[in-house]
């Protein structure tokens, strides 16, 4: 719905439209399905990560310290852009405020942005426990883990209300049509009809150290992680410690891979097929998962799990 803005000839548009899949209405219903399957099996999985790991006193490790906070982050992702989904699946009702769409955009950069800077602290993570195995209890003591955490939830946090900030000062007066199932900023800043310049240099900036730094640091992990296990002589210590890490280089290159496809290209060269096609694989795919990966193959956590439901029972 446009308000008039009083004597100028302009319209300022005070709601959005998200296209979603509205190109694909044959396929409505199987969207619907699948998105909320997806949907459930996020919050249960990220859920009961945080559960075991909080009520289970073998657990608390660094490892799955940071595991946790990576299942909020996942929890926080999914459900701002999900319900929305689902909702527009299933009603049709594709309109969202600019308030909300403004809100929708704050959470989930600030739930992307602190995921990738968590991948990058967990890889550190396991370097430290590959690399230096002697030293893992004191270098990755708790006061380290709890000040990277909190640097990671803060530096993100301030990341996403300068974005969602210079977002909000911008004008929209034309279109107000979103080629996206949710709001997210390059399709927002080719809607504007006011100087996007700052907004690009700040998403410029954003993309260097998220998609950047970040994987250059963790790509640097890994190199001597990867050192360090060939080194070791039996094949046995060789699985063990790869192990180790698979899960979380698996989790890494499904993160980024989606990321790079929505955001590492110049808003010009903005594809709405290709952004949906990353969106739903770290929206929907990644926070789903996420669980599995690091779950389905670890005996302690199926133990934990074990004992937990065990000692549940009546």
């Amino acid at each position: 719905m446009p308000g008039q803005l009083g004597k100028t000839n302009q319209t300022l548009v005070t709601a959005f439209v998200l296209q979603g899949f509205s190109e694909h209405p044959q396929l409505r219903l199987p969207l619907l399905s699948c998105f909320f399957v997806l949907y459930t099996m996020a919050l249960v999985g990220n859920t009961l990560i945080i559960t075991v790991v909080t009520c289970s006193s073998g657990l608390h490790s660094p490892m799955y310290f940071f595991l946790v906070n990576l299942a909020m982050m996942d929890i926080m992702c999914t459900s701002t852009v999900l319900p929305k989904v689902l909702v527009g699946l299933a009603w049709g009702e594709n309109t969202i405020s600019f308030q909300g769409c403004m809100s929708q955009q704050f959470f989930l950069v600030w739930s992307a942005s602190a995921e990738l800077l968590l991948l990058t602290v967990m890889a550190f993570d396991r370097y430290v426990a590959i690399c230096r195995p002697l030293h893992y209890g004191s270098l990755m003591s708790l006061q380290l883990c709890l000040v990277l955490a909190m640097s990671v939830w803060v530096i993100c946090a301030l990341n996403s209300s300068i974005n969602t900030a210079l977002l909000a000062q911008l004008s929209f007066c034309g279109p107000n049509v979103i080629t996206h199932f949710f709001c997210e900023i390059p399709p927002l800043l080719l809607l504007s009809c006011s100087s996007t310049h700052v907004n690009s240099i700040m998403t410029l900036l954003a993309d260097a150290f998220y998609g950047g730094i970040n994987f250059l640091l963790t790509l640097v992990s890994y190199g001597y992680i990867i050192a360090s296990i060939l080194h070791i002589r039996s094949a046995e210590g060789k699985r063990r410690a790869f192990s180790t890490c698979s899960s979380h280089l698996i989790v890494v290159s499904v993160y980024y891979s989606a990321v790079f496809c929505a955001y590492i290209s110049p808003v010009a060269s903005y594809s709405p097929e290709r952004s949906k096609l990353a969106g739903v694989l770290y929206t929907a795919m990644s926070p789903t998962l996420n669980p599995l990966i690091y779950t389905l193959r670890n005996k302690e956590f199926k133990t934990a799990l074990g004992k937990l439901l065990s000692f549940c029972r009546p």
